[in-house]
């Protein structure tokens, strides 16, 4: 088994996922004619395995990129991230995509989780500053009725996230302004974007950068997470859309106006829960898979030069008369080839 690359001799790095193969931390596999490469992360040329090296590992592969949720596919190619970094390039008819639930029960569940320990922690230690200032008669009854106030300024001072205007101007957004974000109909029905307001000036953004403060703006006012079930009803939401994708483009025209119908303040804070959780998901997801889908062109380039290569090499362990056997014992029901052969 090696593990340099055959071409600029860099290692190939390894992998902790898949147990016939570690070899490598991006594989690429084709199951339907049994080929295996390890590409290299240095100067990203594919190397064909050894066919004795292959069948179990291409197996594992394809059972890997099943399960993994945050992956992206053309007709020919697909691209999964696995947990521990190593990504997988699958060579064939595109999976039914699946909307990974999975992946934000946990995380949502985890900020709620630190919210409540930090909230905690902040009222425990502001217990004990008060007491030890009353008994040491630092503070009085008086500053200690408005200690509320001294908290609501620490948060509303609190610099959550920035922006920038039209002039490429830095602009800080603090949770007044942040809880004032909401969603605004731009030129088409399918269209949507997000607008600010910092003291007089309105900030407005529309398509992908709308799309990018948008995913800020959602991040922030979700900070405390959600409840179990509002994350599942943000899931539901989503996939009765049918994928993030078409969750987004449905907030455009009519759907920006029968949520506000439905809320008394047209602001995102305003939102429940689920429906807050359902945007900052569909933004994340569609976000992701951008960014991946940003790879698969170049890696289809390169799967097409890989595999010439690899279908000269596996050929060469064919007898020579391997074409005319074919075609003497070819019926007409029978589509046998020497590609199927060398599969």
């Amino acid at each position: 088994m090696y593990r340099t690359c055959m071409f600029c001799q860099k290692e190939l790095g390894s992998n902790q996922v898949v147990e016939h193969f570690p070899v490598g931390t991006r594989l690429a596999f084709d199951s339907a004619r049994g080929r295996l490469w390890v590409v290299c992360r240095k100067c990203e040329r594919w190397n064909l395995t050894p066919i004795e090296e292959r069948w179990e590992a291409v197996e594992e592969c394809e059972r890997l990129f099943e399960r993994t949720q945050l992956r992206a596919q053309t007709e020919n190619v697909g691209l999964a991230k696995l947990k521990d970094g190593t990504t997988l390039v699958r060579i064939g008819e595109p999976l039914r995509q699946e909307f990974a639930a999975w992946r934000y029960g946990d995380q949502f569940g985890r900020r709620r989780r630190r919210a409540f320990l930090i909230g905690g922690a902040v009222a425990v230690g502001l217990g004990t500053v008060v007491v030890g200032g009353l008994a040491a008669g630092v503070i009085s009854s008086t500053l200690l009725g408005q200690s509320g106030n001294f908290v609501n300024l620490y948060l509303n001072g609190r610099t959550l996230m920035k922006v920038k205007d039209e002039d490429g101007k830095a602009v800080s957004i603090k949770r007044p302004e942040l809880t004032k974000a909401r969603l605004i109909r731009t030129g088409d029905d399918q269209g949507w974007g997000v607008e600010l307001q910092k003291k007089k000036q309105k900030l407005v953004y529309e398509g992908e950068e709308g799309r990018e403060v948008a995913g800020r703006v959602m991040a922030a006012l979700n900070s405390s997470g959600g409840r179990q079930r509002d994350v599942r009803t943000a899931v539901d939401r989503i996939e009765e859309a049918g994928h993030p994708e078409a969750y987004l483009r449905g907030l455009g025209g009519a759907r920006v106006e029968e949520t506000w119908k439905k809320t008394p303040v047209d602001a995102i804070s305003k939102l429940k829960a689920p429906e807050r959780l359902a945007l900052e998901m569909a933004l994340h997801e569609e976000t992701e898979m951008r960014a991946m889908q940003g790879e698969l062109w170049l890696l289809e380039q390169r799967w097409r030069d890989a595999e010439e290569i690899a279908e000269i090499a596996d050929g060469l362990l064919l007898p020579d008369h391997a074409d005319e056997f074919v075609q003497e014992h070819r019926t007409a029901e029978d589509d046998v080839s020497v590609e199927d052969l060398r599969a």
